[in-house]
C-alpha cells in the first residue's frame, strides 16, 4: 500500500484517476485542493483531504508528508511557478516519482492545419501564452532530478470511453481529442506501474481523430 498525493484533486481528469485507484488498488490517496467543496464524495477510509495552494511551499510540504508518489493535475496562468514549487518540495522531501499533466503543442509537435489551429488558439500572448507557460512548466519538471512522466493530452472531451494512443516527445502528435476518462485511467495505470514511462513526455490522443479542428464529438 502506498500513499498517492493528487495535486488539483478536484479536477475532472483527477476524478477519473481517483475512481480507478479506489477500485483497482489499496493505495491511500491524499487529495490536495484549494476548494474542497468541489471534490464531491470522499472515502474517509482511503482518502485524506488537504486544503492548500501549490503556490505555497509550506502547503506542499504539509501535503507531501509520508507520500510515495505525486500526481499533479494543476493548471492556470501561474503553472510555471507551481511546477517549480512542486519540484522543490519533492526533491527536499526525497519523493522521486512525479506524473505531470501538461498539454499538446508545447514542443510545436502538432503537425498540419490542426497544429496551426492549436498554436493560434493556445499560443496567443507570446511568452505569456497558455502554450508557453505550460512549456516552461514542463521544462522545469523534465530538467529536474525527479523520475517524471509528462502527459500531453489532446483537446479533452467528456465522452465515457477509454481509448487512447501515445506518442513520444520528438514524434508528431496524433489525433485531435481524447476523453478525460482516458487520461485519468492512464494516470491510474502509471501509478500502479510506476516504473513505466519514466523520464518520458507522452502525447495522449484518441485514435482516428485526426483533422483540421478538434473532433469534439468523435
Amino acid at each position: 500500500m502506498r500513499n498517492i498525493l493528487i495535486l488539483g484533486a478536484s479536477g475532472q481528469v483527477a476524478a477519473h484517476a481517483r475512481r480507478a485507484l479506489l477500485a483497482e488498488t489499496d493505495n491511500q490517496l491524499t487529495l490536495f485542493v484549494r476548494h474542497p467543496e468541489k471534490l464531491g464524495a470522499v472515502d474517509p477510509l482511503r482518502e485524506k483531504v488537504v486544503v492548500g495552494d501549490a503556490l505555497s511551499l509550506a502547503d506542499l510540504f504539509r501535503a507531501m508528508a509520508g507520500v510515495d508518489l505525486v500526481y499533479a493535475n494543476l493548471g492556470g496562468e501561474d503553472i510555471e511557478f507551481q511546477s517549480a514549487n512542486v519540484v522543490t518540495a519533492m526533491l527536499q522531501l526525497h519523493i522521486p516519482r512525479l506524473i505531470w499533466i501538461s498539454t499538446l503543442g508545447i514542443y510545436d509537435e502538432v503537425p498540419g492545419e490542426f497544429g496551426r489551429y492549436n498554436k493560434a488558439y493556445l499560443g496567443k500572448g507570446g511568452d505569456h501564452s497558455y502554450l508557453e507557460t505550460y512549456r516552461r512548466a514542463a521544462l522545469t519538471v523534465s530538467e529536474s532530478d525527479l523520475d517524471s512522466t509528462i502527459l500531453r493530452p489532446a483537446w479533452l472531451t467528456n465522452r465515457d470511453d477509454v481509448d487512447y494512443e501515445l506518442t513520444d516527445k520528438g514524434e508528431p502528435f496524433k489525433g485531435t481529442v481524447v476523453s478525460r476518462r482516458s487520461v485519468g485511467e492512464l494516470v491510474a495505470r502509471i501509478i500502479q506501474n510506476p516504473d513505466a514511462y519514466v523520464d518520458r513526455s507522452l502525447g495522449v490522443s484518441k485514435p482516428h481523430t485526426a483533422g483540421d479542428r478538434p473532433r469534439l464529438y468523435a
